[in-house]
């Protein structure tokens, strides 16, 4: 057996098993952020069906409500059943409740009532350090509209 071989055979034997460490290693680096991509979207995605039902709940509310004091009431209600589901921040969330046409007030009977929602969405794992959870917070938004009966109000 020549020096050649010696090494050759030598040099075999030193890579043996470094294909498996090498396929663990790029898994988890491939890995790792597939799954915070994931687990991101998932977050988003819950708070979006949130902010969703909270609009289309709160426009069926209003408008199926007697009077404008109960529908407030039912309203908070509502909102408080919906954050409560779906894990959203009742601080977070703004919620703007238009009437049209313009001149009549809100809510009022033949009124078409549009209740919008928003909040922001916090990326899991970013720390509060230099404002990066306010940078890494993505913007979500609900839009509902609901006819308001013509005989809305009336006892």
């Amino acid at each position: 057996m020549s020096s050649e071989q010696a090494v050759s055979v030598d040099e075999r034997s030193a890579e043996v098993g470094s294909a498996a460490l090498e396929f663990i290693a790029v898994g988890v680096l491939l890995l790792v952020p597939l799954v915070y991509l994931i687990v991101a979207l998932g977050t988003i995605q819950e708070q979006a069906l949130g902010v969703e039902a909270a609009a289309r709940h709160l426009a069926r509310t209003l408008s199926l409500a007697p009077d404008a004091e109960a529908g407030a009431a039912r309203a908070q209600r509502v909102l408080d059943g919906v954050t409560a589901e779906y894990g959203i921040d009742p601080a977070a969330l703004d919620v703007d409740m238009t009437c049209a046409p313009i001149a009549t007030p809100c809510p009022a009977a033949g009124t078409t009532v549009t209740v919008t929602v928003r909040t922001r969405v916090q990326l899991p794992l970013v720390p509060a350090v230099l404002g990066l959870d306010r940078a890494a917070a993505v913007p979500v938004e609900g839009i509902a509209v609901q006819k308001v009966s013509r005989l809305w109000g009336a006892s």
